[in-house]
């Protein structure tokens, strides 16, 4: 019977590594594997393991005797040096140590049989394959640019149209999905050319895939829709296999909450935002008519407030607006907390949220924000008076971002002498400019709700009623909508400005001015020339408006700040600096 390797051979070496006879330690059978020369003797490293096949070369390499460095132990090879052919592998062969006692000897080859051969052919090969398809399994979150080798196993939540490019280096097809796996992490992949082919028709919505082979890059925070760092890219050689045979997951919903407060870097991007609070108001279902099809599709808008103090409205659409949004209006007298996954944040009244056809949510959720904002509500917040978010959000500019007052920043006269900017959405500028006048006789406020700042109407009797939040309020605010010109260097244009700006510009609220107004047309008169020929920086967007069937560019002051002389001359010389270096 043929020796078997001997069980913890190399521990009793490394324990005993300069024995003080050969008697010191037992016979030992070990199995040499693979023999590498180290520098330029003839030293070499042993490798041992009992659960290898030796390789048939082996005996050409053991021809030379080989010295284990720092043991005192020397192998050496049996006197036969012929390599042997595969058939004398199976026959017993023993290298003797000298000195050692210790006897390698190759490990006896054996026919490899597949499970079903073993079993005599009754074995069921599906626990088989399952094993053969078993894989390691990264989570999103663990994901880096500087990561090799990664499968992750995900459900594809939202999938792009195909759509087609034209640039500098020529033409090609690009699409996008949004992918989520099971602990609601989610990530944006990018697909170009042959490889938006290759995978458009294999991604489904709502199926689970294992995908590999991708890389991952740092995100575009200006152009990306889910809330990751990284953004992926497959090319034509990644790797996408439906799950199939196994139960698909569904994601977990995870929210990255935003406050109200904080909505305005996100106005008019690409990322979306999730939002949590507590109904303030809910309005009937309207009709919307649109454009592309002339489709009647319901509409309902709801205003919620958080413990930032802040309002928004929320416009619900479809089903939307005639399910959850019902559901709210009937609850509204309780309070109802509602989150909002996946928003579209608009410029409506400065600031608006608007579901889109991957929004979700979700009614007195069962999570922490929900609960603390239940007990913010019902401790403080149900008697505090909240204000809408209009359009003051945005006109902090430490919170602008990329919306800087020094970034797009441009004369009034790259504005007006171009008839085409905003066509086709707004786009937004800075300016350094003057107000050089404010028509006294226009309208310059309106009355609105202290709620939703939406127009109200007289009620009968007493009070204003308000279509919005579909109820009668004894008071009601007044609230800027007004007209001004603005001169700088090279141009002048005329301005539309909203309710914190204008107070900003002019220095009092419309109900002070109205007061002024009422007991004062001259001291009126002169309030609205104090604000003249003092310089601004504005953040304004420009749109296409249509007036009686005319396209007209309207642009609207978006953001404010006086001008921090220090930051502007900074500007300047940089400016300068640039010129400098391009001439």
């Amino acid at each position: 019977m043929a020796e078997s390797i001997t069980h913890g051979a190399i521990s009793s070496i490394l324990s005993n590594l300069s024995p003080d006879s050969s008697t010191s330690l037992p016979e030992i059978v070990i199995q040499v594997l693979d023999l590498k020369p180290v520098g330029n003797t003839n030293s070499r490293v042993l490798i041992v393991t009992k659960c290898e096949v030796v390789s048939p070369a082996l005996d050409a390499e053991v021809k030379t005797e080989v010295k284990l460095e720092d043991t005192g132990i020397v192998l050496k090879p049996k006197v036969e040096t012929d390599v042997k052919s595969a058939a004398h592998i199976s026959e017993e062969r023993k290298v003797k140590a000298e000195g050692t006692g210790i006897d390698l000897k190759p490990k006896v080859e054996t026919e490899a049989k597949s499970a079903a051969q073993i079993m005599g052919g009754r074995v069921n090969a599906a626990p088989v394959a399952r094993m053969a398809m078993t894989k390691r399994v990264h989570p999103l979150v663990s994901l880096n640019p500087y990561q090799g080798s990664w499968t992750i196993k995900v459900r594809l939540t939202n999938k792009g149209n195909l759509r087609t490019y034209k640039n500098a280096r020529g033409e090609g097809c690009v699409f996008n999905v949004e992918l989520t796996d099971e602990d609601g992490t989610q990530i944006q992949a990018t697909m170009f050319n042959e490889a938006a082919k290759k995978f458009y028709t294999i991604f489904e919505l709502g199926k689970t895939y294992y995908i590999s082979k991708g890389t991952l890059r740092v995100a575009n925070k200006q152009f990306r829709t889910v809330p990751n760092d990284y953004e992926m890219t497959l090319n034509e050689n990644s790797v996408v296999e439906e799950v199939a045979g196994e139960e698909s997951f569904v994601p977990e919903t995870k929210y990255n909450f935003v406050k109200i407060d904080q909505l305005g870097p996100y106005v008019n991007g690409r990322e979306l935002v999730d939002v949590i609070g507590i109904v303030q108001s809910v309005s009937n279902t309207l009709s919307i008519r649109r454009k592309s099809n002339n489709e009647e599709i319901p509409k309902r808008e709801i205003t919620i407030a958080d413990d930032s103090e802040k309002t928004v409205t929320i416009s619900l659409w479809n089903d939307a607006a005639t399910t959850v949004g019902q559901e709210l209006q009937d609850s509204v007298d309780s309070a109802p907390i509602v989150a909002f996954k996946s928003l579209k944040v608009g410029e409506f009244q400065g600031v608006s949220l608007s579901m889109i056809s991957r929004s979700i949510v979700a009614v007195n959720p069962d999570t922490p924000e929900a609960k603390k904002l239940r007990s913010w509500y019902d401790t403080e917040g149900k008697g505090t008076s909240m204000a809408s978010i209009g359009s003051s959000v945005i006109s902090n500019s430490s919170k602008l971002g990329p919306r800087s007052f020094y970034s797009d920043r441009v004369f009034l006269s790259q504005i007006v002498d171009d008839p085409s900017l905003g066509q086709d959405k707004p786009v937004f500028f800075s300016v350094k400019t003057y107000v050089s006048f404010i028509k006294p006789d226009q309208a310059m406020w309106y009355r609105a709700c202290k709620v939703c700042n939406k127009k109200v109407t007289e009620a009968i009797g007493s009070g204003y009623w308000c279509e919005g939040c579909q109820k009668n309020d004894a008071e009601s605010s007044l609230r800027y909508i007004m007209v001004a010109k603005a001169t700088d260097l090279k141009a002048e244009a005329w301005l539309s400005v909203f309710n914190e700006q204008a107070e900003r510009i002019i220095g009092c609220s419309a109900d002070e001015l109205e007061k002024i107004k009422l007991d004062d047309e001259q001291q009126y008169q002169s309030r609205l020339k104090e604000p003249l020929w003092v310089p601004h920086l504005f953040r304004v967007s420009v749109a296409q408006n249509e007036y009686q069937y005319e396209k007209r560019q309207r642009i609207t002051v978006r953001a404010q700040a006086p001008v921090d002389w220090e930051a502007e001359s900074k500007y300047l010389l940089e400016e300068i600096a640039k010129l400098k270096a391009s001439s």
